[in-house]
C-alpha cells in the first residue's frame, strides 16, 4: 500500500470522525434491523439470524449505478472477483472464503442458476444488468441444507424488479464514461450504458419490462509488454431484456411469471499464449419460470420453477460451441407453528444436459445428462430469552454417483443492554458439490465414476450494536473442510493421459471476517470490512490473504449523496501460463480508491450522476499479463416519469 493510499484513508476516517463531533447533537439512529430472507426463507429480523448476512439494498445499487454487478459484489468481505478489473467480457472468477466458482450458488428470484457446459458448472456475472436487480443478499458458509447443490461457501440471492404501485411509470437511464488503462490518459468516451424500464399495477395485475445495453471499447484483454505498442482492442457489447408479470387472484393465491434474454460479445486473446489475438466469444441465456404461491392461514406453499438454457460460441483457431439446459423445480411448503417456530419442508429436481462441439471433443446431450432429486427439512426456533436456533437436513439422491446427506446447526444468542446489544453466533453446516457434465462426460478426460465433493464450514463469531444503534460490528472466525475434491490428474507425463477423479486429500481454509457500519449523524455513513484467509494445507490460486474494503457515504443534502471508496488486495499466488512452461508467481499488492457523486433535481425525477474510478491512477496486475483499467471517468443520469 503506498504512502498516497494510506495518507488518503487516513484523512477520510479523520474527517468523518470529525465532522460528526461538530454535529453529534443531530445524530439519529438508524434501522440496523432490516429484514433477510436467504438464511431461513422468512422474512426475519437481522437480530433473529445466526449468520452475518449481507444484503445490498436498492439504495445501495441506485448510488453505484453505472457499476458492474461484480464490482459491487466484491467490496464485501470474504469475498474477491477475479477479472473485473480488465477489459469487459473477460472471464470472472469468484472466490469466497478460499473456494472457487463451483461452490458458489447463485440464485435469481429465488431459482438456481448455471452453465452446466461450463466445466465448474458456475454462472457467468457478466450476464447481469445492475439496473434489473432490485436488491442481493449474500448468505455465507454452508447452506446446501437449504439450497443445495454448489451452496458451499455463498449463496448470492439475486432479486430481480418488479412493477411499481401506479397503473405505468417508465425509468431511463444513460451512462458514458472512458475505459483506459493506466498509461493511457485520452479522454475518449469508450463506454456506454443504456436502459429503459416500464412497470405499474392495473387492479390484481403487476408488469414489469427492462431493456439494456452496454457498448465498450478501447482496452484491449490482453497487457501490452514494455516498449510495445498498445495491443488491438477487444470490443464488449451486451444486451438484456427481463419481464416480469404477476396476477394476485385473492388474498391468497398469486401467480409470477417472468423471460429474461441476456446477449453478450466480447473480443479476447490468447490466455495460453498471452499474445494479441483478434478473437470472439458469443454468450446467451434465455430463462423462463413460473412462480405460483398459495398462502393459508399459517404459512404458504410455494413453486418456484424455471427452465435455463445457455449457448456459447467461440470464434478463434480453435473455434468451439456449447449448449446447455437445466429444468429447476423448488416446491416448499413455509409453516408458522406458533410465532417461536418456523419450518420449511420442500422437494428440489435439477434435471440438466449439454453437449458441445469443437476440434478435439463432442459431447452430445444424449450422453452428457444428469438429474437430482433432493428433499428436504428446515427449522427456524426463536425464543423469548434470546436464543435462536436454526438447523436443517437434505437428502440428495443423484442420477450418476448416489445419495449422500447433508445438514446445518445454527444456534445464537442475543444479549440486550437497553439502547445496545451483542448477538453470539455459530454454525456447523456440510455441503455438496456435484461433479459437472464436462467432468462426468468429455471424452477422454470424463469419468463417470466421480462421486460429490463435500464442505464442511465451522463458523463462530459475534454482532455487537451500541451507541444507540448508529454503530454495529460483527467479526466471524471460518473453518472450511474440503474434501473428496474433485481435480484433473495427468495419469501419464509421457502420453499426457488424463482424467478428472477425487483426491484422497483434504485440506482446510481457515479465517476471520470483520465488518464494521457506523453512522455518527444522520447524512454520514462509514462502512468497513477486512478479511484474512489462508490455508496451509493447499495453495490458493488468485486468493489474497489480506483485503480491505472501506467507504464513507455523506448525505450532503436531501438531494445530493457522495461516497469515497477504497479496496485493498493484498498478494496473490497465480498460475503464469507462459510460452514454455506454467509458472507460480506471486502478484503485488494493489489499493483503488474510487469517488461517486449523485444529485436529483426536477422533484427527485432526475438523478444526475459522476464518478471516478482508480482516482490515484494506480498501476496494477489483477490477473497474470491481463490489462488493467487505470483512472477513469463515468457520468450519466436517470430519469423517472
Amino acid at each position: 500500500m503506498n504512502n498516497k493510499t494510506v495518507l488518503g484513508l487516513l484523512y477520510m476516517l479523520a474527517s468523518s470522525f470529525a465532522f460528526s463531533q461538530t454535529q453529534e447533537n443531530e445524530a439519529k439512529s438508524f434501522d440496523l434491523d432490516e429484514v433477510i430472507l436467504s438464511d431461513s426463507r422468512f422474512e426475519l429480523k437481522r437480530e433473529n439470524s445466526g449468520k452475518t448476512v449481507i444484503k445490498i439494498t436498492a439504495q445501495e445499487l441506485e448510488q453505484k449505478s453505472g457499476q458492474t454487478v461484480a464490482e459491487i459484489i466484491n467490496t464485501k468481505s470474504g469475498i474477491t472477483i477475479n477479472g473485473q478489473y480488465g477489459q469487459a467480457g473477460n472471464t470472472l472468477s469468484t472466490f469466497v472464503r478460499g473456494g472457487q466458482n463451483r461452490q458458489i450458488l447463485v440464485l435469481i428470484d429465488g431459482i438456481a442458476v448455471n452453465d452446466p457446459s461450463q466445466i465448474e458448472n458456475n454462472f457467468d456475472l457478466n450476464l447481469l444488468s445492475l439496473d434489473q436487480i432490485e436488491s442481493i443478499e449474500i448468505l455465507k458458509g454452508a447452506s446446501s441444507t437449504l439450497y443445495g447443490n454448489r451452496a458451499s461457501t455463498a449463496v448470492i440471492n439475486i432479486q430481480l424488479k418488479k412493477g411499481g404501485e401506479e397503473k405505468i411509470s417508465a425509468n431511463f437511464s444513460s451512462f458514458l464514461g472512458t475505459n483506459n488503462t493506466q498509461n493511457d490518459s485520452d479522454f475518449d468516451i469508450n463506454n456506454f450504458t443504456n436502459a429503459v424500464g416500464v412497470q405499474g399495477r392495473i387492479e390484481q395485475f403487476n408488469y414489469q419490462v427492462n431493456f439494456s445495453n452496454t457498448y465498450t471499447d478501447g482496452l484491449s484483454a490482453i497487457r501490452s509488454t514494455d516498449g510495445q505498442p498498445e495491443n488491438e482492442s477487444d470490443v464488449f457489447s451486451k444486451y438484456s431484456t427481463n419481464t416480469k408479470l404477476s396476477y394476485t387472484f385473492n388474498d391468497d393465491f398469486e401467480l409470477t411469471g417472468y423471460a429474461n434474454y441476456d446477449n453478450y460479445r466480447t473480443g479476447f486473446d490468447g490466455g495460453f499464449t498471452l499474445a494479441d489475438e483478434n478473437n470472439t466469444s458469443n454468450n446467451k441465456q434465455y430463462r423462463f419460470g413460473v412462480a405460483p404461491k398459495y398462502k393459508y392461514t399459517k404459512g404458504s406453499v410455494n413453486v418456484n420453477a424455471a427452465i435455463n438454457t445457455v449457448e456459447r460460441e467461440f470464434e478463434s483457431d480453435f473455434p468451439a460451441q456449447f449448449y446447455a439446459q437445466s429444468l429447476v423445480v423448488d416446491a416448499f411448503n413455509k409453516y408458522k407453528f406458533s410465532k417461536n417456530l418456523y419450518t420449511v419442508l420442500g422437494i428440489n429436481y435439477i434435471k440438466s444436459d449439454m453437449n458441445t462441439i469443437d476440434d478435439f471433443t463432442t459431447i452430445s446431450e444424449q450422453t452428457a445428462n444428469d438429474e437430482n432429486l433432493d428433499v428436504y427439512v428446515n427449522a427456524t426456533y426463536l425464543s423469548d430469552f434470546g436464543l435462536n436456533i436454526n438447523g436443517g437436513l437434505r437428502l440428495n439422491n443423484h442420477s450418476e454417483y448416489g445419495s449422500n446427506m447433508v445438514y446445518n446447526l445454527n444456534p445464537s444468542y442475543v444479549f440486550k443492554f437497553k439502547d445496545n446489544s451483542i448477538k453470539l453466533m455459530s454454525s456447523y453446516s456440510t455441503a455438496y458439490i456435484t461433479p459437472s457434465l464436462y467432468q462426468l462426460f468429455v471424452p477422454g478426460f470424463g469419468n463417470e465414476n466421480l462421486e460429490a465433493q463435500e464442505d464442511r464450514t465451522l463458523e463462530g463469531g459475534f454482532e455487537a450494536k451500541v451507541l444507540k444503534n448508529k454503530l454495529r460490528f460483527s467479526a466471524l472466525y471460518f473453518n472450511r473442510l474440503q474434501k473428496n475434491a474433485i481435480d484433473f490428474i495427468i495419469l501419464d507425463f509421457t502420453t499426457f493421459e488424463s482424467e478428472y477423479q477425487n483426491i484422497d486429500d483434504e485440506f482446510t481454509v481457515k479465517g476471520v471476517e470483520v465488518e464494521l457500519t457506523y453512522k455518527p449523524i444522520e447524512a454520514l455513513e462509514f462502512n468497513a470490512n477486512y478479511t484474512f484467509t489462508e490455508s496451509k494445507d493447499a495453495l490458493l490460486f488468485r486468493v489474497p490473504k489480506q483485503k480491505v474494503n472501506a467507504s464513507i457515504g455523506y448525505q450532503m443534502c436531501n438531494t445530493t449523496f457522495m461516497s469515497l471508496d477504497f479496496q485493498y488486495t493484498g498478494d496473490r499466488k497465480a498460475a503464469a501460463f507462459e510460452p514454455d512452461f506454467i509458472n507460480r508467481r506471486t502478484l503485488e499488492s494493489f489499493s483503488l480508491i474510487n469517488f461517486n457523486i449523485n444529485h436529483k433535481v426536477l422533484d427527485n425525477k432526475l438523478q444526475l450522476f459522476a464518478g471516478v474510478s482508480n482516482l490515484l491512477d494506480e498501476d496494477y496486475e489483477e490477473v497474470f499479463r491481463f490489462s488493467t483499467r487505470g483512472r477513469n471517468y463515468r457520468f450519466g443520469f436517470k430519469l423517472s416519469l
